[in-house]
């Protein structure tokens, strides 16, 4: 791996065999994202639909799907189970002058692009790209291939990744391992099913966070809110959490600096059922239980990584708060075309500000921060609270408990009805009230209400700067449930005067 003068990064791979190839289209296709373009170069003969063929049904999961040259028709398109994807050959065209009656343009945004014979695009080609040249090696044999991987713009980092991902694997004995991509999250983080010998892990890509524009005091926003920044609070925490008698994953192989770990494989049993998802009462019910025993005892503020190396997770403070609540101001409230003055933003936070001191001066515990459905899974084979699989934590703090209760009980993603939201949260106070009879409900129900608030708050900031920023707009769909909970949340007396605020400033959901 080294950079290219261009600004790119570039790997080398000797393609020795049909396997060779196969495990080259692996390391590839796990990092491709919808939009992507990737171009194969070289001479005729060098192999570039050989490759195109096995890219595409390794993607489609099916080693018998047509794939046929597109040299005469010039494109062939793909419905793919994460995106679409055309193959075109560029090869009968006689300059870049012609590239338009292909109808690229026309394309939908994500469809992925596998575009042979790049060089007859000279010049109009995109800077964020990812580039795979084949050359004939006879020397070698027959059918040997060298193959140099290069990313250009934004795709370098990721090409990057494929190299170190292969040396991670290859290093701690999963280098022969069958590897598929399996579904995310919001995150930049990426996941891939490992199967050995029958055996599944999950791995995962988590490279390190590169820091933000600050935003304050000359901090970014990932730092005030506290964000992880690798992998090292995840480790601390899946430990912690175990220790504990919980299910978090296993980890079977890491390197901190690479943001890489093998984790245990939960598998796929949610603790959600249907289509749209609802909530099994059962399995939330044990959320809730699993979250009133972590509640309900003193926890370690310090948590061991590795020998010599300790991690303190940080408190849940005012300013990580406040940032969160910001985003409401900064990404949906331009996203409904509603402006406020310094005047009324200044109010704003002072209301947050005063709603949320009770909360920032309480005893704190462990906040794991992303308790909802999509991190929890259903482990039937256990007993007890094992029996829920905690998957997100790596952005976890010390604060409140009242958070991810409501994080699980106003899930973004889910329609929790109210009167399983009002059930549960009498299950959670009886729990924690058994095992200590001085615990204060009253004062709970205000934590409750007010976190749920601050997080229906931020949630429709971040979906809508999904959506904005990150050309994400899948996640508006989740725009009404999130308001209609924040209405919930703002009907407790205590929050009177934010809920004053919202009504004279946010204007009502409509369709966006």
């Amino acid at each position: 791996m080294f950079p290219t003068t261009s600004g790119g990064y570039s790997f080398a791979a000797a393609l020795a065999d049909e396997q060779a190839t196969r495990r080259l289209v692996v390391d590839i296709a796990a990092l491709i994202e919808p939009g992507d373009l990737i171009t194969l170069s070289g001479d005729l003969g060098a192999g570039k639909t050989t490759f195109a063929r096995a890219f595409i049904r390794h993607l489609a999961g099916d080693d018998t799907v047509e794939v046929p040259s597109p040299t005469f028709t010039l494109t062939q398109a793909y419905d793919l189970p994460r995106f679409r994807l055309v193959h075109a050959d560029l090869y009968r065209l006689s300059g870049p002058a012609e590239l338009a009656e292909l109808g690229f343009e026309d394309e939908a945004e994500g469809t992925v692009t596998l575009l042979e014979w790049p060089d007859r695009a000279a010049g109009l080609l995109p800077a964020d790209r990812l580039d795979v040249a084949l050359t004939l090696s006879p020397q070698q044999g027959e059918t040997f291939r060298n193959a140099r991987v290069t990313g250009y713009g934004k795709l370098a980092a990721r090409t990057e990744r494929i190299f170190a991902i292969r040396q991670f694997l290859e290093a701690h004995g999963f280098g022969e391992a069958a590897r598929h991509r399996i579904q995310g999250d919001a995150s930049t983080r990426s996941y891939e099913r490992l199967t050995v010998q029958g055996a599944t892990y999950i791995l995962m890509n988590s490279p390190k966070r590169a820091d933000g524009p600050p935003v304050r005091d000359g901090k970014p926003y990932s730092q005030i809110a506290h964000l992880a920044e690798d992998v090292t609070p995840f480790i601390a925490m899946a430990g912690g959490l175990r220790t504990q008698g919980l299910s978090a994953p296993a980890i079977f192989a890491a390197d901190r600096a690479a943001g890489l770990l093998v984790l245990e494989d939960f598998g796929n049993e949610l603790v959600v059922a249907g289509q749209p998802p609802a909530p099994i009462e059962e399995r939330y019910a044990l959320a809730v239980d699993v979250l009133a025993a972590l509640h309900r005892q003193p926890l370690p503020e310090t948590l061991p990584v590795e020998p010599g190396v300790d991690y303190r997770p940080p408190h849940y403070d005012m300013e990580a708060l406040l940032i969160e609540v910001e985003l409401l101001a900064d990404w949906y409230l331009p996203k409904l075309k509603a402006k406020i003055s310094d005047a009324k933003r200044d109010l704003y936070m002072s209301l947050w500000r005063d709603a949320l001191r009770p909360m920032v001066e309480a005893p704190a515990t462990w906040v794991l921060r992303d308790f909802h459905s999509p991190n929890l899974l259903w482990l039937a084979q256990r007993e007890g609270l094992a029996r829920l699989g905690l998957l997100d934590f790596q952005d976890a703090v010390l604060g409140s408990p009242a958070y991810d209760v409501a994080s699980l009980l106003q899930d973004a993603r889910v329609d929790v009805p109210e009167t399983l939201e009002i059930a549960l949260l009498s299950r959670y106070a009886r729990a924690r009230f058994a095992a200590d009879p001085g615990f204060d409900a009253p004062a709970f129900a205000r934590a409750y209400a007010t976190l749920a608030a601050q997080r229906a708050s931020k949630i429709l900031g971040i979906f809508a700067r999904l959506d904005r920023r990150d050309g994400k707009p899948q996640y508006l769909r989740h725009l009404p449930r999130v308001w209609g909970y924040l209405q919930r949340s703002l009907a407790h007396p205590a929050l009177a005067p934010l809920n004053a605020w919202y009504r004279a400033n946010v204007p009502a959901l409509k369709s966006l």
